[in-house]
């Protein structure tokens, strides 16, 4: 392969919505993806929060030939026993009583505010179709979910979008109630906000919003798309407050790098949706749910929980002793953890290169941190290392 050659063939033939690095990576192995010339780097991005077994898992390698050795598609026409053994887990170990399977984290979005109207229309309260969001919210690109999103950015070229959604600020419960009427369908939130910069939600807040949808008549939609399983060191973000809601979406790490997406409900919602409502071609295929079968036992693991924790509040602490003027504040739960800088966190993620770091941000200036769940302190102290010596050569 000539990489050059394969850059330029990129540019050629894929619509240009995407700003990549320089080099083409390859291959992976535990916590490190490899380029075309052989350099090596500590993946701290774990391909958005989604990679959370690392690279080349042997587990994980066997779950997909087994799946790959049955069915790969039938449709939902069909009944298949993957679909129903990871509907299965997910209840068992949620909230929930019953789950509907995308193919990815905004089309659960979407599924989520459907339910959450045709909810309303079943109690016969029709008027009820709008949506409460957050500031700093990120719920994914496809109509619906860009309405919900709030970045002028990401909305102004695509606008008009879904109406009837207004932005309530995070952390801010009289802010919330000023936004909900009796034409309020649900309160959306992510438990931890992660394009947004990674905030987490206060427990008393999510606990008086709970309370606050109760009273108002409104479903609690919680996006744990990028926050859930396992990735603040609990199984669902929402557990660190004790609370849970009425709906919830689900998909990144769910089948280990493969696409899926999940709605997790509960039958009060799950009944007001009938045969013929709602669909999906691919959504739940046998060999995707497999595999999601595999990654989810793994995680949901106590003892990789434990771990997970362990973990992250090693690199928690680390990365608050570093001795840095450009670091403004370190916050996060588990191995989702942002460093606010006073630079732009593109430069710094682009000389993590450099060191072989593999860095994303969150907004301008948050550097996020959301490694595979496999890391280990030994590599949370090489991450610590390298990112000093890339704050040293930032100006």
């Amino acid at each position: 392969m000539n990489p050059q050659q394969l850059m330029d063939d990129e540019k050629k033939y894929l619509a240009q919505t995407y700003a990549r690095p320089p080099f083409v990576l390859t291959r992976g192995e535990g916590v490190y993806v490899f380029d075309s010339e052989g350099r090596k780097y500590l993946d701290c991005a774990a391909g958005i929060a989604v990679n959370a077994l690392g690279y080349n898992d042997a587990g994980l390698v066997a779950a997909i030939q087994h799946a790959a050795q049955g069915l790969l598609h039938t449709s939902n026409l069909f009944y298949t026993e993957p679909q129903v053994a990871l509907a299965r887990a997910l209840v068992e170990k949620s909230f929930a009583d019953r789950v509907f399977f995308t193919n990815s984290g905004t089309e659960a979005i979407e599924g989520a505010l459907k339910f959450a109207r045709k909810y309303h229309v079943e109690r016969g309260e029709p008027q009820r179709k709008n949506f409460v969001a957050f500031r700093g919210s990120f719920h994914g690109r496809t109509m619906g979910a860009l309405a919900l999103t709030d970045s002028e950015k990401y909305q102004a070229p695509f606008r008009p979008l879904m109406p009837g959604v207004t932005f309530a600020n995070f952390n801010d419960l009289d802010s919330v109630r000023a936004a909900i009427t009796d034409e309020t369908a649900a309160v959306i939130i992510e438990p931890v906000q992660g394009e947004g910069g990674v905030y987490p939600a206060r427990d008393d807040f999510l606990r008086d919003l709970r309370a606050l949808c109760d009273e108002r008549g409104a479903l609690l939609i919680f996006d744990e798309i990028q926050c859930g399983l396992g990735r603040t060191g609990k199984l669902w973000a929402h557990e660190w407050s004790g609370v849970t809601p009425d709906v919830m979406a689900l998909a990144k790490p769910l089948a280990g790098g493969l696409p899926i997406g999940a709605i997790l409900m509960t039958e009060r919602v799950a009944s007001a949706m009938h045969v013929g409502e709602h669909g999906t071609t691919f959504g739940g295929g046998p060999f995707i749910t497999s595999v999601g079968l595999y990654v989810f036992n793994r995680i949901s693991d106590p003892q990789f929980l434990a771990h997970v924790n362990e973990v992250g509040n090693y690199l928690l602490e680390r990365l608050t002793e570093i001795n840095s003027a450009h670091i403004k504040e370190v916050r996060g739960r588990g191995l989702m953890i942002g460093v606010e800088m006073d630079v732009e966190a593109a430069k710094i993620r682009e000389r993590g290169y450099a060191h072989g770091l593999l860095l994303i941000q969150a907004r301008d200036k948050v550097v996020r941190f959301v490694p595979p769940l496999v890391f280990q302190k030994t590599h949370v102290d090489e991450l610590v290392d390298k990112f000093t010596r890339v704050l040293a050569e930032v100006e």
